[in-house]
This record gives C-alpha cells, structure tokens and sequence, in this order.
C-alpha cells in the first residue's frame, strides 16, 4: 500500500510540473572570482559555481574566459520605526552586493550591476541578545540569496558565438 501511494506521489509532482533544479549552465568553461577581502559572498558565489555547474573557477585571472569582480558589498541597518517613548521598534537592514562580468578581453558581458536586498527586524529591549542572533541570521540568508541571484544571472548570459542550452 505504501508503494502505491509513493508512486502516485511522484506521478502528482511530475504532473504538476515539479523537477529538481539541477545544474546551471554557465557559457563559459572557466572563471575567475575577485571580491574584496574579508567578505564572505565571494567564497558563497565560488561554493555554487563549483558545485552547481560544469564551470571551473580559476585562481588567476589571466586563465579564465570570464571574470566576475564583485565590486563592493555593503551590510547596513536603519532605524524604521520609534515607539511614542523613543524607543526601536524595528530596523530595516539592507545588503547591496556591486559586480559585472567581463571576457578575457576586458569587455563587459554584464556591466556593473547591483542587487539590493532588505529585511525587516522587530526589536525589542527585553531580547537583545536573540535580536542581535536574529540579525546575524538574516545578513547571512542575504549574502546567500545575493550569491544565488549572481549565479542565475550569471546563468542568463548570451555570449555571442555559444549556443543556447
């Protein structure tokens, strides 16, 4: 009986369109990574190229047929609303990553581009300590989502001469 139900559960996900997303086909066999130091999403951006395409991301520039310069990635916080006594009740954060993509021969493929990202945190007094765990946790799911967001741009790119996938 649990056979049964098993299959008719794949059936149910393969008709309604469901498929695992598999590998991203980037149009470039090789590729270089330059962020600056210290920030993590260059390390995030190299981990899904290497795990979810057939790319091989260099070490030296001059050995690959791309290179993604992440620009600048800026972490920020702002206040977005005070109770009656002056007091956060919530701060808007914000992650703005900055990269192009270029050829070998130093033509734009993607020009500068930005992706932007924001969240929203209550905040009370009462629970600084989890407020600051709850920040932490959502500048890391950005950073995350921002790598994902420049592998699938990175996905989308027509190079003259490939052919489409």
């Amino acid at each position: 009986m649990k056979k049964v139900i098993l299959i008719t559960l794949c059936f149910a996900l393969a008709a309604c369109g469901f498929q695992l997303r598999g590998q991203a086909t980037l149009p470039f066999e090789t590729l270089y990574i330059s962020f600056p130091e210290g920030h993590p999403i260059g390390t995030d951006v190299k981990r899904l190229v290497q795990a979810g395409t057939k790319t091989r991301v260099v070490e030296k520039g001059k050995d690959a047929q791309a290179t993604l310069d992440i620009i600048s990635v800026v972490n920020d916080k702002q206040i977005m609303s005070v109770s009656g006594g002056g007091r956060v009740r919530e701060f808007e954060l914000r992650y703005r990553v900055s990269f192009r993509l270029f050829d070998a021969k130093g033509v734009d493929i993607i020009p500068t581009n930005e992706i932007a990202l924001r969240r929203i945190l209550p905040f009370t007094d009462a629970q600084v300590v989890a407020k600051e765990g709850e920040e932490a946790m959502l500048v890391k799911e950005m950073q995350s989502d921002s790598a994902q967001q420049i592998l699938r741009r990175l996905e989308a790119v027509k190079i003259a001469g490939t052919k489409a996938p």
